[in-house]
């Protein structure tokens, strides 16, 4: 089903409206989708009320798979809302699979950047399960919280791991400077990602978030 196909208000809105889509080929269709699913999931998330729908919607990438996700909102304008979803699934995705990679790196991080950690929200300490529980919780927070304030946490948590990813890249990479390297690069790419996320939520807050 194409994007123009879609109906304005289809009698589901929620995370079943992924059922049945598949980005088509050509970019233009591409695009078209991934606002498409993304304005449906979110609108039909926050309108269903339904604990059900929020535990599905964090669930989302572990249904249907991190792969059919990227290929809806993997290459949308990080500052949009699709390119914001994909952010907030990318970063779940990889808590989960290191959970305990994620828990040294925001603890360490947790120690210079105290108000971020406050933003959030991790309970301390921050174990693997902690971390684990934190972004399943920021992410439900799409279906049943301020939208906003949801990608602002994201953010907030995504800044505290870049620095601690930061810190202990010396002692992580053991000597290795290539894998050093990698390491802080990616520290930075977190901090891009933090800082698309909070441009997100601005835009949200002024109605201006396609």
């Amino acid at each position: 089903m194409s994007p123009r196909e879609q109906p304005r208000r289809p009698t589901f809105l929620g995370p079943r409206a992924m059922d049945s889509l598949e980005a088509p080929g050509d970019a233009a269709g591409r695009e078209a989708a991934a606002h498409a699913t993304a304005r449906l999931l979110v609108e039909g998330a926050q309108s269903s009320g339904d604990a059900e729908v929020a535990a599905r919607l964090v669930g989302l990438a572990d249904e249907h798979g991190l792969e059919l996700l990227a290929q809806l909102w993997a290459d949308a304008a990080p500052e949009s809302l699709p390119g914001a979803l994909w952010r907030l699934y990318v970063l779940r995705q990889w808590v989960h699979a290191a959970p305990s990679e994620a828990s040294r790196q925001f603890d360490e991080g947790r120690r210079r950047a105290p108000v971020l950690e406050a933003v959030a929200g991790v309970a301390d300490p921050p174990g693997p399960d902690e971390v684990r529980t934190q972004v399943d919780a920021v992410l439900a927070g799409v279906a049943t919280g301020d939208f906003a304030g949801t990608l602002e946490r994201a953010a907030a948590f995504a800044r505290v791991v870049a620095v601690g990813r930061a810190d202990l890249a010396d002692d992580e990479a053991r000597g290795d400077e290539t894998a050093e390297g990698a390491l802080t690069t990616s520290a930075s790419r977190l901090v891009r990602t933090a800082e698309h996320l909070e441009a997100c939520a601005g835009r949200w807050r002024s109605g201006s978030l396609l």
